[in-house]
């Protein structure tokens, strides 16, 4: 099995510098039960950090607890519990989530949508490891770690007054941060893998546009990306209009992007290509259907010396043409 994905390398997929770096930081993580607080953009992976961190040394319940989903009257429940009769429809006690997580780790997954009346129960939670349910007259303790995670720039967040210095500095003891993938680009033929799970291997056309984007969705985009094109590849062979608009607009831009270099660098080849990538008016389809055009005549019509003219290969040329009807 690759070490990218067995059980020591926590689930977390790669091998870049950025990859081994966490992995080094989950190990020293784990040996402690000091708040670890986990900071990058939106589907990096900060959940599969946090659980690593429980895996590497296993203790109680894993729980996740969205910050996001929590809203209205029944938030501080859904947290903390409550007692019978606490309120309307509270037939019985219930625990919450904070309390599940007694012997384990709470793990709270973008804390910067927390509202200042339950940071300040947070706060009170990592001081004196012990809450209140709704409705209950007893403080209870427990025995947990948290762990939280957001997108957010937080010390932004505290200068603006919507996130509390004092749980901030709590919370900021030890801290991850998680790049983007953009960053960490070699990373993406083992997600490729991972995410397949041998179900196909993307042809090597569609594999050179899955690595030139910057999927700014993360790790989470790519996993969806694949995800739709497994479904799809059930139906027939995978064709780039298959791809997300995000990664067709991509492709297309790109292959403008080349053509248009090859124009510039053959002007008296081909006297009459016009590429206007920028131009509001020309479309970038319509841009690249042009140049195309352009090296057609300049090859008298002759598709492989077009193609080589073009630097692509005559099977994208023939594609192109007949996507733009031109055969």
């Amino acid at each position: 099995m690759n070490a990218a994905r067995n059980g020591h390398a926590h689930r977390m997929v790669g091998e870049s510098p950025a990859i081994e770096h966490i992995r080094r930081l989950v190990g020293k993580a784990a040996r402690s039960k000091l708040p670890v607080l986990l900071l990058g953009e939106t589907g990096t992976g900060k959940e599969v950090v946090a659980r690593a961190i429980h895996e590497a040394n296993p203790a109680g319940q894993f729980v996740p607890i969205d910050c996001g989903s929590l809203v209205g009257t029944l938030m501080e429940s859904e947290l903390f519990g409550h007692a019978k009769g606490a309120f309307s429809g509270a037939v019985e006690s219930k625990k919450g989530l904070v309390e599940l997580a007694d012997g384990g780790i709470a793990f709270f997954d973008e804390i910067g949508d927390l509202p200042l009346d339950m940071q300040v129960k947070l706060l009170r939670l990592l001081q004196e490891r012990e809450f209140r349910p709704v409705g209950a007259l007893q403080w209870r303790k427990v025995d947990l770690r948290i762990i939280a995670a957001t997108h957010r720039n937080l010390k932004a967040e505290v200068a603006a007054g919507r996130f509390r210095q004092d749980l901030y500095y709590r919370l900021n003891v030890f801290t991850i941060h998680l790049p983007p993938l953009r960053e960490r680009k070699q990373d993406i033929p083992l997600l490729i893998e991972h995410f397949l799970e041998g179900r196909f291997h993307p042809s090597p056309e569609l594999a050179a546009t899955l690595l030139s984007y910057d999927w700014p969705g993360n790790v989470r985009e790519l996993q969806h990306c694949l995800e739709r094109l497994a479904a799809l590849r059930s139906e027939g062979a995978l064709r780039l209009s298959d791809l997300p608009s995000a990664l067709v607009q991509h492709e297309a831009a790109a292959s403008l992007d080349a053509l248009s270099q090859v124009v510039h660098e053959n002007v008296e080849d081909l006297p009459f290509a016009h590429v206007s990538p920028k131009s509001p008016v020309i479309s970038l389809p319509e841009s690249e259907r042009q140049t195309i055009s352009a090296a057609l005549a300049a090859a008298s019509g002759a598709r492989t010396r077009a193609a080589k003219m073009l630097g692509i290969g005559r099977t994208t040329l023939y594609r192109k043409m007949k996507e733009y009807g031109m055969d």
